[in-house]
């Protein structure tokens, strides 16, 4: 059983930045893409970012040029750098591993870590 343990929310005013890492108790990055999931409540979990096997990634519309996923091979750690936060970037962010091929091992998610931005 894979774990993912994310840290680094919190509270920032508009304009501010976080760093949000998850690290996973298992080297699967070879195995699986990573990525970050945010969720309003009474929402669905919406992708923001995501950073495959091969090491390219894909951003939501409205976090691009703000945020960047990275990968840490060494220390099984996946970043979240959010730079320029917004109101409307409030919410829960999950992480996620989702297995290559798709339907060949678990889905895993983090515990999910409050981001909040506010004056």
């Amino acid at each position: 059983q894979v774990q993912l343990v994310e840290s680094g929310g919190g509270s920032v005013p508009p304009g501010g930045s976080l760093r949000h890492p998850c690290v996973a108790s298992e080297n699967i990055f070879r195995v699986y893409d990573m990525g970050w999931y945010r969720q309003a409540p009474g929402n669905g979990r919406d992708l923001v970012a995501t950073i495959a096997s091969g090491g390219s990634s894909i951003y939501d519309d409205s976090v691009k040029g703000r945020f960047t996923i990275s990968r840490d091979n060494a220390n099984n750690t996946i970043h979240l750098q959010m730079n320029n936060l917004k109101p409307e970037d409030t919410d829960v962010y999950y992480c996620n591993a989702a297995p290559l091929p798709v339907g060949s091992r678990d889905v895993y998610w983090g515990q999910g870590t409050q981001v909040t931005v506010s004056s």
